[in-house]
């Protein structure tokens, strides 16, 4: 392993002003998102679609710093038979892998999950950096429920992702380590910070344990925020400085960059939550953005599974990840949204 390669792939991911696009939908997650526009989900539009984002000049170059990929994806030629992987390249971003195999429920543990994955994942790894990819990413499932998540569910979800990270390190891969505690339930904001910091700590003491170089990863987490059924939604002020305190205290200066998950907020609020952030500034580590929905949502609406729209579907996409952009440098305000709408 050298450390000092995987650090500097690292810290390009969280190069202020850039963030990762999180293009890694699962075929029956690309699917839904399919439907809701009434585009079939075929191996060819979701070529087309990838390529449409892949091909936009002006974001890829200035605003996003890596791609996760799908298996399916990193395989995939352009129409024009370029490999995808090289369009990213071409860009100026770094290619990355998704290489978790979804969750299945958790032994033991009624309503729990575990990601599975791990068998013949070092044989993958291989394969994938022949290919191109230096960075990686493992999702961790942890809800919020009635008596849940269970210290079982936070344990072996924390090793798996460690057993994870330190394959990817041996592979010469960086791995972005992804616990994610949903927003689905009802609980407000406080439970969530409660969860979320037995989750971080428990992550970080297996990644220790399997003797992960902290250096050469990047931490995916969710924010400090209010479930989304709960009476109590959470004001953006609140959710930044909860999700900042909240990191201080579990995440070593050590990590180079902290890369969020947009779970489920809107497009807006995602961008919002990180702004706040990085205003609030004075952190160990860079803050950026790691979205899918929260990127795609707008280009996918405008796209449509249209030839003709293309240039509309890049323009959205643009915007978007210009918005985000600023957010990371703690840039951005609510009235550039309006000025382009």
């Amino acid at each position: 392993m050298n450390l000092a390669d995987l650090n500097k792939v690292a810290l390009a991911m969280v190069t202020p002003g850039k963030g990762v696009l999180a293009a890694d939908e699962s075929s029956g997650t690309i699917k839904k998102r399919f439907d809701a526009i009434s585009v079939e989900s075929t191996e060819e539009t979701r070529r087309d679609y990838r390529e449409m984002l892949f091909r936009s000049q002006e974001a890829m170059s200035k605003y996003v710093s890596g791609v996760i990929l799908y298996d399916e994806t990193i395989w995939q030629n352009a129409k024009d038979g370029t490999p995808l992987v090289k369009l990213i390249e071409q860009s100026g971003a770094i290619p990355g892998i998704k290489v978790d195999e979804g969750t299945q429920g958790l032994p033991g543990c009624p309503g729990e999950l575990i990601t599975a994955g791990l068998d013949k994942l070092a044989e993958r790894l291989k394969k994938y950096y022949e290919r191109g990819a230096r960075f990686a990413k493992w999702r961790a499932v942890i809800d919020i429920g009635q008596n849940i998540p269970s210290m079982t569910a936070i344990h072996v979800n924390a090793h798996a992702l460690a057993r994870y990270a330190a394959l990817c390190q041996q592979a010469q891969i960086v791995p972005i380590v992804e616990p994610e505690v949903l927003m689905d339930g009802d609980h407000d904001i406080d439970r969530c910070y409660d969860v979320t910091q037995r989750v971080l700590n428990k992550t970080f003491q297996e990644l220790r344990v399997q003797r992960v170089a902290l250096e050469g990863m990047i931490l995916k987490p969710n924010m400090a925020i209010a479930g989304k059924k709960s009476a109590k939604p959470s004001p953006v002020e609140e959710v930044a400085e909860k999700t900042i305190r909240l990191l201080k205290s579990c995440v070593p200066a050590a990590v180079p960059g902290i890369a969020f998950l947009s779970g489920g907020q809107s497009d807006e609020d995602a961008t919002a939550h990180l702004n706040a952030m990085n205003r609030i500034g004075g952190l160990p580590w860079k803050l950026t953005f790691s979205y899918g929905r929260a990127l795609q949502a707008a280009p996918q609406k405008a796209w449509s599974g249209k030839a003709e729209n293309v240039a509309a579907g890049q323009r959205a996409f643009t915007h978007r990840a210009r918005m985000n952009a600023l957010a990371s440098k703690g840039e951005w305000d609510a009235g550039l949204e309006k000025k382009v709408a």
